[in-house]
């Protein structure tokens, strides 16, 4: 798992959302858009959250589902594909 990607889901592991954001914000594959969507899931600013699940062409699950989310992110990083590629 490249670094940034590594480091951003760990940060989110910890629930250290602001300093994801660091991260995220400046990466503009999709798997960044969905870790962004994730920040902004535990944030609590679910329309922000939604936007970047668009962005990232996934389906927002709501807020109750962010820990799946966050292990999900954590497989596909690990595996080194992104969101939507099969």
């Amino acid at each position: 798992m490249p670094g940034w990607e590594a480091r951003a889901v760990e940060l989110l592991e910890a629930g250290a959302w602001q300093q994801a954001h660091e991260i995220v914000q400046h990466e503009t594959s999709a798997l960044a858009a969905w870790l962004h969507g994730i920040v902004h899931t535990l944030e609590g600013d679910l329309n922000n959250a939604r936007y970047w699940y668009r962005k990232a062409d996934r389906v927002f699950p709501g807020r109750d589902a962010v820990q799946g989310e966050i292990a999900a992110a954590r497989r596909m990083a690990r595996a080194g594909t992104e969101p939507g590629s099969a």
